[in-house]
């Protein structure tokens, strides 16, 4: 029997459903539950919840762009598409989507990177003793962080509605998390335990560099809403599946980080949540005892690679779709012959995400937020004004509301963050930007693209 002809084409397989457990699973994962700790210490305090709400704001109005893009322009690659077609027939229409690949190369992985980190701080919790018995292992706990990064990516070499499918079972085991938090939480709640410190609203320049900080966490947590329009080339109806998705998600977990992490703080002091590694076994082993923190630790991992399993399969569809576009290696576009998944960048992702484990958590996130502010956010921003200005052949299924004000908004929110970075978050973002401007000019000048 002859081997199946390679498939060109991906396969249109997710729904409404679907599309907002992709994003809601790899907007919860594991980040709640590893950046409490230094989210409170940013600010000093549980005044920090400021910054979830105005966060909320800004990536609502940042998913605004995102549902007005990804319903006027469908395609695999997200911000790499977008920018590829808003700006088609100038030169910003091959420098931006080169620099926006370019930089999620350290971006993206650098996300999914972050993420295993911080599961490690719950199988540690999980399994005793398993920090010392790994002595004998080069790197330790990093290693094993790397070594799980590479073996999720293999768990998602399989076809877009199998993928789809396991996503929604392992989106179940997020929610059920969740829920497990909010109701202990909320069932023992202690509102003394949310007296903030004195002068904590005293709103100085100190105030607005420690929101910024705290921002720049709870951004990174909503990371994801956007996870959808990576797959655009595999959405049934994308003209409405992406904007619902897109919004929905954020409605849902702008609600329940909200009381999640109310119901954390109002268990584990403040005081104390500012210095755990894993607060969410604290937080169950305050309540419950040491045994029942240590089976809740295996739920919070479920979610994490629920998260791990999503944002992987968004991320891989951005190289393969900018590869079959012309601006990438060419390898970068296979699909797998049988399954058409694209299985050369997925394991591109893959590999590089493990590296990058073993990189500093903190600094990690930290730089993932900043990096792609400065190509990704504002790219799209300037693309969707340009747009509606100079590409009136493009029809917009999807309007954002009371245009132009969410995009002014999020100009804003991004500048203030970038603004209250520390030095070297903006100069390794500069590094990124500036190092993606020299290899798009030797890129250019070695494959030109055809006029």
């Amino acid at each position: 029997m002859q081997p199946p002809a390679e498939s060109n084409e991906l396969h249109r397989d997710i729904g409404p459903v679907q599309a907002t457990a992709l994003n809601v699973a790899n907007m919860v994962g594991i980040g709640p539950f590893i950046t409490i700790p230094a989210f409170l210490a940013a600010m000093g305090g549980p005044q920090a919840m400021v910054a979830w709400v105005i966060a909320a704001v800004l990536v609502l109005c940042d998913g605004l762009i995102w549902a007005e893009l990804g319903a006027a322009l469908p395609g695999s690659g997200g911000s790499w598409h977008f920018l590829r077609r808003a700006f088609q027939g100038t030169v910003w229409g091959r420098l931006l989507p080169f620099l926006f690949i370019w930089q999620f190369l350290f971006s993206g992985t650098l996300e999914i990177a972050s993420g295993y980190t911080g599961a490690m701080l719950y199988v540690k919790y999980a399994l005793p003793g398993l920090e010392e018995s790994l002595a004998w292992l080069p790197g330790g706990m990093k290693t094993l962080a790397a070594l799980s990064a590479l073996l999720v990516t293999l768990l998602l070499c399989r076809r877009t509605a199998s993928m789809a499918r396991l996503a929604l079972v392992l989106c179940c085991g997020t929610v059920l998390t969740v829920l497990i938090v909010i109701v202990c939480g909320l069932t023992h709640f202690d509102a003394s335990r949310l007296t903030p410190p004195p002068g904590a609203w005293t709103l100085d320049g100190k105030w607005f560099g420690m929101l910024g900080a705290a921002m720049t966490i709870a951004v990174y947590d909503y990371l994801g809403y956007y996870n959808i329009c990576h797959m655009g080339d595999e959405v049934r109806d994308p003209a409405r599946t992406i904007p619902r998705a897109v919004l929905w998600s954020i409605a849902i977990i702008a609600v329940v980080y909200l009381t999640m992490n109310t119901a954390i703080i109002s268990v584990v002091p403040w005081q104390e949540a500012m210095k755990s590694e894993n607060i969410a076994a604290l937080f169950m082993e305050r309540l419950f005892g040491p045994g029942v923190a240590q089976a809740f630790c295996w739920l919070v991992i479920w979610t994490a690679v629920a998260c791990f399993f999503c944002i992987k399969a968004g991320y891989s569809r951005i190289p393969y779709a900018a590869a079959k576009g012309g601006d990438f290696f060419p390898v970068f576009a296979r699909l797998h012959p049988r399954h058409g998944y694209p299985w050369v960048a997925l394991l591109a992702i893959g590999v590089l995400s493990a590296v990058f484990c073993y990189f500093d958590l903190l600094d990690v996130i930290n730089a993932a937020v900043a990096v792609r502010i400065l190509v990704q956010f504002g790219g799209q921003i300037a693309a969707v004004i340009y747009i509606r200005r100079r590409r009136p052949e493009i029809t917009l299924p999807f309007r954002m509301w009371l245009y132009p004000l969410p995009a002014l908004v999020a100009a804003c929110g991004w500048t203030f963050l970038l603004a209250t970075s520390s030095p070297g978050v903006l100069l390794a973002a500069a590094g990124v930007l500036v190092s993606g401007v020299v290899v798009f000019a030797l890129w250019n000048k070695w494959q030109p693209r055809p006029a």
